[in-house]
């Protein structure tokens, strides 16, 4: 539980912030590849990709984890759930590291009894042990997400800063929408298709100069 005079929703803030040491700067999720085939160009491309990663890939999939673990289910099953879905090797790790960075972290700072676990379910867990509202948290988790992977955009296609952050705006809504929904949504949706997202993964892994490991 979080301290009694604490503000919850500034607890959360803080734990999904992009600011928060899970080393997110790192991994591009697939991004690298596709700007580096000419594929994502430009602040509309940026916008349209993660439309897919929020509706058809891990976004989704992500957050029917983390209500799974807010609500208390057992961490460890979902959490090989989630390494068991990345379709790469960097996209596993990508999702074990952070899960373990945020774990660690949160260990240090709250003293939380939190075990090293896949990114969304380390960070439902963490809202399941500190008494935090699944129904702020989802949201804000998401646009952390998209703000971290917006930052990757912004230094990869390239985009101006102004760019970057309009694509983080048009994608609140989304957010937002894709919490409330995958809040009360049952394991058995937890899949999603974004074939050209996950091939894109795979192949970042063989670029010949890469900036990310994702």
């Amino acid at each position: 539980m979080t301290d009694a005079g604490a503000d919850a929703h500034l607890v959360l803030h803080q734990l999904f912030s992009p600011a928060f040491p899970t080393g997110g700067f790192a991994y591009s999720h697939g991004l690298e590849a596709l700007v580096a085939e000419g594929r994502v160009t430009s602040a509309a491309d940026t916008a349209e990709w993660l439309d897919a990663v929020l509706t058809h890939g891990s976004g989704w999939s992500d957050a029917v984890l983390f209500a799974h673990a807010a609500r208390g289910e057992e961490p460890v099953a979902l959490s090989d759930l989630a390494a068991a879905m990345a379709q790469s090797r960097a996209r596993r790790a990508e999702t074990l590291r952070q899960g373990a960075a945020f774990a660690g972290t949160c260990r240090a700072v709250w003293s939380l009894d939190l075990s090293d676990l896949a990114l969304p379910v380390a960070a439902g867990r963490a809202v399941h042990l500190m008494g935090l509202p699944v129904g702020a948290a989802l949201p804000l988790y998401l646009s952390g997400l998209v703000a971290t992977l917006a930052s990757a955009a912004v230094r990869l296609v390239p985009l101006g800063q102004s760019a970057g952050q309009t694509v983080i705006a048009g994608h609140i809504a989304l957010c937002a929408d894709v919490a409330a929904r995958a809040e009360c949504a049952p394991l058995d949706e937890i899949g999603g298709f974004a074939p050209i997202i996950d091939a894109a993964a795979a192949r970042q892994e063989a670029l010949p100069v890469r900036l990310f490991q994702s």
